[in-house]
């Protein structure tokens, strides 16, 4: 009678550990999620050709002026990094890293005002965005740097990403938040509209500290760059029909 309840408490006692780890130590290697994820580091832009991009104040402002510069934020990396900026996938397979893009301003007055770079043309990007990622030089300004993109819809956001407050270069990262509902927030993919990349790349915002928006402000741009989620496109059949006509 005791050998057979000492095995039973056994019992008890291993379905317990067995439960707690499977409710409380789930393994992320073999969730559903990441099985149906194909995620994959892309190069929207290098920064490398003149007139790709464009940069803008109010008048009422100041003067803005923006171009191309020979440099990079080599210096503060490690070999296999600077390496990594210019070992990018297929789509710019031979591509040169030399150049980046700087913004001069000249503000008029202090005051609580905003400059703008963007794009010649939005930067589409196919799948679903998870991050977008570019290298800053900011000055150690306390003046702050918003992503803007369009949905699929077309509708504009705008994504909070960091403090220009540092010195020397520096890689500021996002997580473009997805969307609960494919209706509300920023959509990426619908089944009701056919095919078009998810998500582009607008341009940036830059919105100046009132106390230190004065005089002259330099600041330089490399490496644009988006960690996207290929499943839906990468497993699609050869001879599946494409909804774009």
């Amino acid at each position: 009678m005791k050998k057979l309840a000492a095995v039973i408490a056994i019992l008890c006692l291993a379905g317990s550990v067995f439960a707690q780890y499977s409710l409380t130590d789930p393994n992320p290697a073999e969730s559903a999620d990441s099985a149906r994820q194909a995620l994959r580091e892309i190069s929207l832009d290098l920064f490398e050709r003149e007139g790709s991009w464009n940069c803008r104040i109010s008048s009422d402002d100041g003067v803005i002026t923006g171009r191309l510069f020979d440099g990079g934020p080599y210096s503060n990396l490690e070999a296999e990094e600077r390496a990594d900026m210019v070992a990018l996938p297929s789509e710019v397979a031979g591509a040169t890293n030399t150049k980046v893009y700087g913004v001069k301003v000249e503000f008029f007055h202090r005051g609580i005002n905003s400059f703008f770079i963007t794009a010649a043309r939005p930067i589409p990007i196919e799948g679903v965005t998870k991050t977008v990622s570019v290298w800053v030089a900011g000055r150690n300004q306390a003046h702050s740097l918003t992503l803007l993109v369009q949905d699929y819809f077309g509708n504009n956001f705008e994504v909070y990403m960091g403090s220009l407050a540092f010195s020397g270069w520096r890689k500021l990262t996002v997580a473009i938040p997805p969307s609960s509902d494919g209706k509300r927030g920023i959509v990426q993919q619908s089944a009701y509209w056919g095919e078009r990349p998810g998500l582009r790349i607008v341009g940036f915002r830059v919105d100046c500290d009132p106390e230190t928006a004065y005089g002259q402000y330099y600041m330089y741009m490399d490496d644009l760059r988006a960690i996207t989620d290929l499943y839906d496109m990468e497993n699609r059949d050869a001879d599946n029909p494409s909804d774009n006509w």
